[in-house]
């Protein structure tokens, strides 16, 4: 990992920028496709943490960044000052726990288990983001739990790409990740998912993801 610098923090400022003039512009091309925006920013806000990572950012500084973003996401949520961000045609708190639960996970592990860190935020990020998009694109049987609807081809998506991003992570940091374990996180990460009323995966996901982590894998 490289040494902490003004300008690693720098790049991390000009990522976000960039994700959300990117969400902003999806907004306006494809104003019918609402979610798309904000699984932009969703995906994209995962990049955040491995880069942390990289640049070697002290908790000194990444826990109050992480808990100031969440309270602008908060006020954002409430005030809606950017659409692009929370408006979606349910009513859902997954921007605040997504920022809550990234908090959290820095404070309990960063920066001595930030392998644990990453790999909850990525399993969000990514199982869940990509699960969401591609979810909606395949007509496969479809289910509702809590008045939100789940597909095959969504849960299939978040526990192949959950799979992948703990077997990277586990090749990425030389740690030992056997098969059953594995299956065990992806099965809890998959299951929590499927319970995501109000958005509430987003920070049972990334939690129990980090945690189980933490404790199987060293």
């Amino acid at each position: 990992m490289s040494a902490f610098s003004g300008g690693s923090l720098l790049i991390i400022l000009i990522w976000m920028v960039c994700l959300g003039s990117l969400a902003l512009t999806s907004r306006q091309r494809w104003p019918h496709k609402r979610e798309l925006s904000r699984k932009i920013i969703h995906i994209g806000t995962g990049a955040v943490v491995p880069l942390a990572w990289l640049f070697a950012i002290p908790s000194m500084i990444a826990i109050p960044f992480a808990a100031v973003i969440t309270l602008v996401t908060a006020i954002n949520h409430q005030w809606q000052l950017i659409p692009a961000i929370e408006d979606i045609d349910r009513k859902s708190y997954g921007t605040i726990a997504y920022g809550l639960a990234i908090t959290i996970l820095l404070i309990l592990f960063w920066p001595h288990r930030a392998d644990a860190v990453c790999v909850g935020v990525l399993v969000m990020a990514l199982g869940d983001g990509l699960a969401g998009l591609i979810g909606q694109q395949l007509n496969t049987p479809r289910w509702t739990i809590f008045q939100q609807t789940k597909s095959i081809a969504g849960t299939s998506t978040m526990a192949i790409v959950s799979a992948l991003v703990l077997f990277a992570l586990s090749n990425f940091t030389n740690s030992y990740l056997s098969v059953p374990v594995a299956i065990a996180i992806v099965l809890t990460a998959t299951g929590l998912e499927q319970l995501s009323i109000r958005g509430i995966d987003n920070l049972s996901v990334p939690l129990a993801v980090g945690l189980a982590w933490s404790a199987l894998i060293h």
